[in-house]
């Protein structure tokens, strides 16, 4: 019995090759049965099938949720309003949420029953002690009577709370998602130019954020969608100079999302901030960014973005 169970175990370790399964990479192994992570991909860069430029009232647009047919967006810090917008960008709908304040509202996500507002935008100082992210009761939305909770949180390894020069701050945050019991938010790493992974249960109350992984994506990261039945997650963000770009996390395993396939796509619209990112089947993706203006030289408007990310995601998600 002993033998029989040693060979099988002999068997199946050899039946497992490492190696890179994605046919898209330059370094494909066809030989490989199991992904480990070490895809190599050649530069790539896409542009928008279309873009149209959103009311003036969303200048700050900073997050964007694809719920059913419409979007929601909000502004960072000019108000404390929810706005539905349809795929033109046009403002469908306004619910402004009372007795709440924003510091720095920075992305939206949601679950079933709840959106949640991440107000963790960190940067001018580095040192907030009121992180925390909004509850919002969906239903409640509907009827006009916002019911909102608050789940506050501070960095597990965040120690030094002195005041930073803007724009130096590891522990800054504009993306994050909910999947399962937990959210998962992704830093925005003006010093080292990584995103770290922390997570907090998704209930209301006081949290510590356990720091879970981090990645070298040689940028800023502002935005997140997932698909987590797919194993996919997309972050949006940009370089210091404004280069826009996406970040492709998929086909990873259970020890973390950047231990599968990692691919940068560079967006070709410069001075662009993107803000907000969102799918609903992996392939076809909307963005906002925010407006962008530096002394009658430089005026990008707030928009709205819709790109086919098709070549690239198209072969894996059929899987």
């Amino acid at each position: 019995m002993f033998s029989l169970a040693l060979l099988f175990a002999i068997c199946t370790s050899q039946a497992q090759i490492l190696g890179c399964i994605d046919p898209l990479s330059k370094n494909y192994n066809s030989a490989a049965t199991v992904n480990d992570g070490s895809c190599d991909y050649a530069s790539a860069r896409i542009k928008p099938k279309y873009s149209v430029k959103l009311d003036a009232i969303l200048k700050e647009t900073s997050s964007l949720i694809q719920s059913d047919s419409l979007f929601w967006t909000s502004n960072d810090d000019t108000d404390t309003a929810l706005y539905e917008i349809d795929n033109k960008g046009v403002i469908q709908n306004k619910i402004e949420l009372k007795n709440v304040t924003n510091t720095d509202w920075e992305e939206i996500a949601q679950d079933n029953d709840y959106f949640y507002i991440g107000d963790f935008g960190n940067n001018v100082s580095g040192n907030r002690k009121d992180l925390h992210i909004l509850r919002v009761e969906k239903q409640s939305l509907s009827q006009h009577n916002p019911k909102i909770d608050t789940l506050s949180f501070s960095y597990s390894n965040q120690t030094d709370f002195k005041k930073a020069k803007a724009n130096t701050t590891n522990f800054d945050c504009e993306a994050f998602v909910v999947s399962g019991d937990s959210i998962y938010m992704f830093t925005k790493e003006w010093k080292e130019k990584r995103t770290s992974v922390y997570v907090i249960p998704k209930l209301p109350g006081n949290h510590i954020a356990k720091l879970k992984e981090s990645y070298n994506v040689k940028g800023l990261i502002t935005a997140a969608t997932y698909l987590a039945e797919k194993k996919l997650l997309v972050l949006a963000g940009y370089s210091k100079s404004l280069s826009p770009f996406l970040y492709l996390f998929y086909d990873y395993n259970e020890s973390g999302f950047f231990s599968g396939n990692k691919r940068k796509i560079k967006i070709a619209l410069p001075f662009h901030q993107m803000e907000g990112i969102s799918t609903l089947d992996g392939l076809h993706y909307f963005l906002t960014n925010e407006n962008f203006a530096r002394k009658r030289i430089i005026n990008v408007p707030q928009q709205l973005h819709q790109f086919d990310l098709s070549a690239f995601l198209a072969n894996y998600l059929k899987q």
